[in-house]
């Protein structure tokens, strides 16, 4: 630790994600960002958390610890916002001392969210105080009419500071706090402009303590950087209870909310929106919206139940392999993988002897889901299959596996949760991996070692020609 010329002990602190060191250094060793590392003062008396908020320090002999079985649980009741798509990310509802801080792109729905989240509390007889930092209360008034969300238990203020929204809470003693957004807000004893890692971690730490020492559950707005991390510093996402992520393509009406960090519950859950003109709708049977509804018999189309979270989801890809004119044909992949769909083709080339490699290839999957597993490669490659042979894939029949670069097709986790959603759904059958030795849901379930296996069992015959139909 060293000193400052006034004699006071300092520490030296990466602005970045919160690591001290006794002495100043050009890069942070703990998040290697460089020139972040600054000294700060430490007055007598006090200790600074990893936020660096200042806290007195407790006499030694009133630190007690007891037995684990000995502390008592917290048992409080979570609020429900009234939005089932929200509650079951949230875990249940709103823990009461929670914070939550909801991400997403510009546009992707927070505010609205947050604002519908507002009303449906204040329906259910509770008081949430919505303290906006970057819009003039008419800019809001003018959204809540449009949403129609001017129930009078929704309080609203326009904020610059911590010391607003403490004196706010303090005044109105709302049960949910809405803070818009967390890189808005400055705090008076912090330095630096608003928006500041330095500020950022001062007001979030301002805001936690205030949400923990009155008891009300805060929801947070975070802005997002260019590679879609929350902007700010790493140590905001530490001191939050909850990190929620709203988003969703631009082009598409979907908006998926995804829970990233949950002290109150399972992470990987997702919530599924559609982006409507009266607001945020939520989608209580997604598997619907993408399992899409191309006509029977249509070549190059596949389907799949894809996990989201802990969540399966029948979902459609769909495939067109066409003549090209170029020496070096073109691979699109929209919603899946770029690099493993040139994996599968290759695959498909070398170890199915279907000739693609040659051809311009056009992968997308429906509704703007997007699908990363490898659990989705055996339908990719049978849809690209049956659009190179023009013949269709059973109309509903389910394909599940994942492709190994030797041709195999490996199990994919939950099979019999997916199945068990595509028979929910009305599928007849599915296509799996022979390593599957699990329930088959009431679907006629064929098991196949290979590609070529997938290829000879699921790919029906042209209209007229003999042949089983898979």
């Amino acid at each position: 630790m060293t000193r400052t010329k006034a004699g006071t002990r300092a520490v030296v602190r990466c602005e970045a994600c919160g690591r001290t060191e006794p002495k100043w250094l050009g890069q942070c060793p703990e998040c290697g960002a460089w020139g972040t590392m600054v000294e700060q003062p430490a007055r007598a008396g006090e200790r600074r958390d990893p936020a660096g908020a200042r806290g007195a320090a407790a006499p030694v002999g009133e630190l007690v610890a007891q037995p684990i079985h000995a502390v008592a649980g917290d048992e409080r009741d979570r609020a429900r916002t009234g939005i089932a798509e929200l509650d079951r990310v949230l875990g249940g509802g709103l823990v009461p001392g929670s914070v939550t801080l909801v991400g997403g792109e510009p546009g992707a729905g927070k505010s609205t969210l947050l604002l519908q989240a507002a009303d449906a509390l204040a329906r259910q007889g509770r008081t949430a105080l919505y303290a906006t930092a970057e819009e003039s209360r008419a800019q809001v008034r003018l959204r809540a009419g449009r949403l129609d969300t001017l129930h009078p238990g929704v309080l609203l203020a326009a904020v610059t500071t911590t010391d607003d929204v403490v004196a706010l809470v303090d005044h109105h003693q709302p049960d949910v706090v809405i803070i818009d957004s967390v890189q808005t807000v400055r705090d008076e004893d912090a330095g630096g402009v608003a928006g500041g890692t330095s500020q950022v971690r001062a007001v979030a730490a301002a805001l936690v303590a205030l949400a923990k020492g009155r008891g009300v559950a805060t929801l947070l707005v975070g802005h997002v950087t260019k590679d879609g991390s929350v902007a700010g510093p790493r140590v905001l996402e530490h001191l939050v209870d909850v990190v929620c992520e709203l988003g969703g393509e631009a082009q598409h009406a979907l908006r998926l909310l995804r829970a990233t960090k949950n002290r109150f519950g399972a992470t990987g859950e997702v919530g599924c929106f559609e982006m409507t003109g009266a607001g945020l709708r939520g989608v209580a049977d997604p598997s619907a919206v993408f399992g899409g509804r191309s006509e029977p018999g249509t070549a190059g189309v596949a389907r799949t139940v894809a996990l989201e979270g802990h969540r399966p989801l029948l979902a459609e890809v769909q495939a067109l392999a066409a003549a090209s004119s170029l020496t070096q044909p073109r691979r699109v992949a929209t919603g899946v993988d770029g690099t493993r769909l040139a994996l599968l083709l290759a695959v498909l080339d070398k170890r199915a002897g279907l000739p693609v490699g040659a051809r311009d290839v056009y992968v997308a999957s429906v509704g703007g889901l997007t699908l990363a597993e490898p659990a989705v490669d055996l339908a990719a490659c049978l849809a690209v299959a049956s659009s190179e042979t023009e013949r269709p894939l059973p109309d509903r029949g389910v394909l599940l596996g994942e492709v190994g670069l030797a041709g195999e097709v490996r199990p994919v986790p939950r099979t019999a949760d997916r199945l068990a959603e595509a028979a929910r759904l009305g599928c007849e059958s599915a296509l799996v991996p022979t390593a599957y030795d699990g329930p088959d849901a009431g679907l006629s379930v064929q098991r196949v070692r290979t590609v070529s296996e997938a290829l000879a069992v699921a790919l029906q015959p042209p209209a007229g020609a003999a042949g089983a139909v898979g």
